[in-house]
């Protein structure tokens, strides 16, 4: 398999194929340093997305940065959640001139491995979104495995298909001109409804999506932000507003469905 560094290089039909990888850091301060220096090791230039973090955390970060100027760092003063970070990082990966991200969580649940394969499937497909669907060991906790189904069931409702196997993955490859696009002129929740929010305008849009499967794991020492009541409520509230746009797109949708186009 080709190092990254020389594929960067490799011209796509449409302009040079330059990734690099996006990790949203919220007080993700254990295994920080070791997830960059993993990316850095493959060739991948970082963006590291501090989302209001504390000063321990922040001092990792700068750690991290002091001599290597392949990272670039952007700052929330405050905290405006991970969705809002992945933003700001697809936008300054546009103002460094990067065709690609790979969103990494900064918690140690995704497989690095998978780093060169999910990029090498972006640059056969340029102007796809690459979405990661999970396979979970067993330190997957039972309560998450389960209700991610709910949300599964929504995304289907909402667009009226069953082919998106999984939207809360976040490990993904975002073409940066075409999701920089969609931002523009799409409302897009700034917390853990991003994820699903994302893939769902994303495909109402009709661009296009490839899906691949890869290892997640919870570790005992992981950190999660979610917040089990406020996050819930924004979810439930994101379906319901998909419900209805979906509903005013429902002519479009069936004859994209009955086509068998993104089925």
């Amino acid at each position: 398999m080709a190092e990254l560094g020389l594929l960067t290089m490799i011209s796509t039909p449409h302009n040079v194929f330059k990734p690099c990888g996006l990790i949203p850091v919220y007080n993700h301060s254990l295994v920080l340093a070791d997830t960059c220096k993993n990316l850095l090791d493959k060739g991948l230039p970082i963006i590291l997305i501090d989302d209001g973090s504390n000063q321990a955390c922040k001092d990792v970060m700068q750690n991290i940065i002091a001599n290597n100027s392949t990272i670039k760092l952007v700052t929330h003063p405050n905290n405006r959640g991970k969705g809002a970070a992945i933003k700001s990082g697809i936008i300054a990966a546009k103002h460094h001139q990067y065709s690609h991200v790979i969103q990494i969580d900064a918690d140690g649940q995704h497989n690095l491995d998978d780093v060169e394969r999910f990029l090498n499937v972006a640059k056969e497909a340029p102007q796809a979104l690459v979405l990661g669907y999970p396979s979970y060991d067993e330190s997957v906790p039972s309560h998450r495995y389960y209700a991610r189904y709910l949300t599964h069931i929504w995304i289907w409702i909402n667009t009226l298909s069953t082919s998106i196997i999984d939207t809360m993955c976040g490990f993904r490859v975002y073409p940066v001109s075409e999701s920089t696009a969609l931002l523009s002129t799409s409302t897009i929740g700034d917390r853990m409804e991003f994820d699903s929010e994302f893939v769902v305008k994303w495909y109402w849009s009709a661009l296009p999506i490839t899906q691949h499967e890869t290892n997640v794991r919870y570790p005992q020492d992981g950190i999660s932000h979610f917040r089990l009541i406020k996050d819930n409520i924004l979810i439930s509230k994101m379906h319901a507003k998909l419900f209805l746009g979906m509903l005013w797109r429902l002519p479009r949708l069936l004859t994209r469905k009955f086509s068998g186009a993104n089925s």
